[in-house]
């Protein structure tokens, strides 16, 4: 049961109301935007909720236990700061979302309606449609050591302790080329070995993309001239010139971490765990059946 504030449910009570949604979007990045469907904007607890952005959304529906509760926020890409290449840069993933019922004429008599945090979002030439996930979907992350082969840390955490901040385990480039969407060649990088780059971090520190990090998925070098394979789109187009650092990769597995790192003691995984086929095999006559440790 939602308990409402006094003087907004006494306004709920009086019959005619002036009532408005708010949406509060909190980017991971800090960036805080505020929307309203009033015809006007409207200020409160610091933040202004833009008029006229389009933006709606289906009903709310509550359910009982911690079942994940989710709706759909629509809207057109016409407000300041909320644009498609953003959207497509992963500015908006997992952004914090607050829903307020307000009263219009005195913003001071409001309620929240629903928290979340920003899903599977679908893009249009002129609008897009974003997925709401209730808190319980926090609940619904895998959580818990995974037993496998490969490593299952991130590169440079405090479980893994490569320092990427030692030299040789960090570069600066700009680029001088640009094939495709997924395909740069740059400068800067002629210090490192082909391959080193590979499942490496890279992150803009100038141009449309300022800011953004995507990890690589490759990495070749001809002569001076590096090129490096990025594992998506960025949501503006790379221009030559643009500037961005980056971090050697891993590809999460022993051999890696021994020759590139000699960090075996810190790997995350079980490289000589038995694979399928041991784990179903039986026993057979003539072999070495004597419950010892396997060789």
């Amino acid at each position: 049961m939602k308990v409402l504030d006094a003087g907004l449910a006494a306004h709920l009570a009086g019959g005619f109301t002036t009532l408005a949604h708010c949406w509060r979007i909190e980017r991971r990045d800090g960036v805080i935007m505020g929307f309203t469907d009033h015809d006007l904007d409207l200020v409160f607890a610091g933040v202004t909720y833009a008029a006229a952005t389009g933006f709606t959304a289906t009903a709310i529906q509550d359910q009982l236990g911690l079942s994940v509760s989710n709706l759909d926020v629509s809207g057109a890409l016409s407000a300041d700061g909320l644009t498609e290449a953003d959207l497509n840069g992963g500015r908006f993933d997992d952004a914090e979302v607050t829903i307020y019922r307000v009263n219009w004429a005195d913003t001071s008599q409001r309620t929240i309606l629903r928290k979340g945090y920003l899903g599977q979002v679908t893009r249009g030439q002129i609008a897009f449609t974003s997925e709401m996930r209730g808190l319980a979907t926090r609940l619904d992350q895998a959580a818990g050591r995974i037993f496998g082969r490969g490593c299952a840390w991130s590169l440079g955490d405090s479980r893994c302790g490569v320092d990427l901040t030692a030299a040789g385990r960090h570069g600066t480039g700009v680029v001088t080329a640009v094939a495709n969407a997924f395909e740069v060649t740059a400068s800067g990088l002629s210090a490192f070995t082909a391959g080193a780059f590979a499942r490496g971090r890279l992150v803009w520190t100038s141009g449309d993309n300022d800011g953004i990090a995507v990890e690589l998925n490759g990495h070749a070098l001809a002569g001076s001239i590096a090129t490096l394979t990025l594992m998506l789109p960025m949501g503006r187009d790379v221009q030559v010139g643009d500037a961005f650092a980056v971090t050697i990769g891993c590809d999460n597995t022993f051999p890696t971490c021994v020759d590139r790192f000699a960090n075996g003691e810190n790997f995350g995984g079980f490289p000589h765990m038995p694979g399928n086929d041991y784990a179903i095999t039986y026993a057979k006559q003539g072999e070495n059946n004597d419950g010892g440790q396997r060789t």
